[in-house]
């Protein structure tokens, strides 16, 4: 039997640290409590993260080692980068974070459950109102074809989930956000569990110690909080094409 730290809601409780989170599931630190702003802030700025099925409790996670992205140094592939120079898709943020986290949760690669749960879609629309969320939308004219949406804490970048609709949708959307956080000072940009996918873009794993050591810095410097429409509009994939 799995035993870990039951939070409750409502309450201002401090989470467990994050050393004392499981090995297998790797990061599992506590159960329960709830999604309101307060909670969820204060969980990014440790290093933790809600992640939990329809039916399950709330859970929240705190992974070791952990997948982030030096945002200046991405990795763009020839191939990618080739892509890149001819395309006319076009780069927003914040028009539509609703479409992207709906477009996060739809069916993918055959599986018809999703994590992005109603009660978190509305945690995280709520996260954006209060200007700490935000997403990238790529858009072919005006279709929505990809994007990513995460929460930014000082000038640390949490990322949650992403989606193509067409190839290359997500892809242009990361390295987008990458880029501009990259101008406004930002170094790091977290990518949570490892992927193989990610690492062809340029993340890497921390040990957990390091990763958290350093969000507690970066989470106490001035952000950009408040919505980031247009801040995105002079980004186009041509300029995202260089490493």
């Amino acid at each position: 039997m799995i035993r870990i730290p039951i939070l409750h809601p409502g309450s201002d409780e401090a989470f467990p640290a994050v050393e004392t989170a499981l090995r297998e599931p790797n990061g599992l630190l506590a159960a329960g409590g709830d999604l309101g702003p307060a909670r969820l802030l204060q969980a990014y700025a440790q290093g933790i993260f809600p992640w939990f099925s329809p039916g399950e409790p709330i859970l929240w996670w705190s992974p070791d080692p952990r997948m982030v992205f030096a945002t200046d140094a991405m990795h763009v592939p020839r191939r990618l980068a080739r892509w890149l120079r001819g395309c006319d898709w076009r780069i927003e943020a914040d028009r539509d974070f609703a479409g992207v986290m709906r477009a996060c949760a739809a069916p993918r690669d055959g599986h018809a459950g999703t994590w992005i749960t109603r009660s978190m879609l509305a945690a995280y629309l709520r996260l954006h109102e209060l200007g700490h969320a935000h997403s990238i939308e790529v858009y072919a004219n005006d279709a929505l074809v990809g994007g990513i949406y995460g929460v930014a804490v000082g000038r640390m970048f949490y990322g949650e989930s992403m989606f193509s609709r067409e190839s290359g949708g997500s892809k242009v959307a990361l390295l987008a956000l990458a880029r501009r956080l990259r101008d406004w000072g930002w170094p790091l940009l977290d990518a949570q569990v490892s992927s193989a996918h990610l690492q062809t873009l340029g993340a890497c794993e921390w040990p957990r110690a390091r990763f958290c050591a350093r969000i507690a810095e970066l989470v106490r410097e001035p952000g950009k909080a408040g919505s980031w429409c247009g801040e995105f509009d002079a980004l186009n994939p041509a300029a995202l094409a260089a490493d």
